[in-house]
């Protein structure tokens, strides 16, 4: 029997969750209040590595994530829906979906809005004028308005990488060195 695609899992426990959230933010009328709030805690999520520890590790007991998740949004000011939400993930073992359960959920606002999400990686952070600039580029490719989820990954160099739906554009200083890297062994 086939080992299953974990990301797979990952992913399809992620898009229900996102869509369950998304229903309810419509409903009271917070979607963008509820997409803040995600991505205040996906923010909280990239600056510590003890809370991705807790997040991914099976090590952790359901009672010990709830715990841990209710104190950190109680600090964080992380309440109401979202709030509310998180304790139930924890409750329910599904902590390690966070993060696919925000990105899931940023894809679904930006349909709603009739927009199209971009995932963007830079090696820097990006100014307000080169997003504008990019969104502008992106528009003119997608026919649409497009919202971008920018994360800062200092290994690529320089560049950009891009994605929209299932196309990427890689435009990394990394890439471009590994791929010159590998045509020098080729010739030589």
């Amino acid at each position: 029997m086939p080992v299953a695609d974990t990301s797979q899992l990952i992913s399809g426990v992620a898009e229900r969750y996102a869509s369950s959230l998304f229903d309810l933010a419509r409903e009271a009328g917070s979607v963008e209040s509820v997409g803040s709030d995600l991505d205040a805690f996906q923010s909280l999520i990239n600056e510590s590595a003890d809370l991705k520890r807790l997040i991914v590790s099976p090590i952790f007991s359901a009672d010990d994530q709830f715990k841990a998740i209710s104190a950190i949004i109680e600090k964080a000011g992380i309440s109401g829906l979202v709030g509310n939400f998180l304790k139930v993930v924890a409750r329910n073992r599904r902590l390690f979906a966070v993060p696919g359960i925000v990105k899931s959920y940023r894809e679904t606002a930006a349909r709603h809005r009739g927009e199209v999400s971009a995932e963007v990686t830079s090696a820097h952070a990006l100014s307000v004028a080169q997003q504008t600039e990019l969104k502008a580029a992106l528009k003119s490719v997608t026919g649409k308005d497009v919202t971008l989820n920018v994360t800062v990954e200092p290994s690529l160099l320089g560049g950009l990488i891009v994605k929209v739906g299932s196309r990427q554009i890689d435009t990394s200083l990394r890439t471009k060195l590994s791929s010159l890297k590998l045509a020098l062994k080729e010739v030589g």
